[in-house]
């Protein structure tokens, strides 16, 4: 089943982001290799694509897991998460409809 990450950042989260991100990458890069993401990507601060010093608010990403534990524990060790990038995650089911 599908499942949306729904991550909120802490203030000021663009310096945790920069160090954090290649392990985070890293991790979606397995889960595409695997067929399994759908989708991920930040919530830019401002309203463009590239919001520079402004950062992001946050992270999305919708993945196929076993079930919704297996969402919540894969969420849980996001390397943002130790780098105190995110200030909470939510873990929810997902339903596809479009595209289809």
């Amino acid at each position: 089943m599908l499942y949306a990450i729904i991550s909120e950042d802490v203030e000021n989260s663009l310096a945790k982001r920069a160090v954090a991100r290649p392990k985070h990458l890293q991790r979606l890069q397995v889960l595409q290799d695997a067929g399994r993401l759908v989708l991920a990507g930040p919530h830019p601060a401002v309203d463009t694509e590239n919001p520079g010093d402004a950062g992001f608010t946050g992270s999305l990403v919708v993945a196929e897991f076993p079930g919704l534990e297996e969402a919540r524990q894969w969420a849980d060790s996001d390397p943002y998460i130790e780098a105190g990038v995110y200030a909470r995650v939510t873990v929810k089911p997902f339903k596809k409809v479009f595209p289809q």
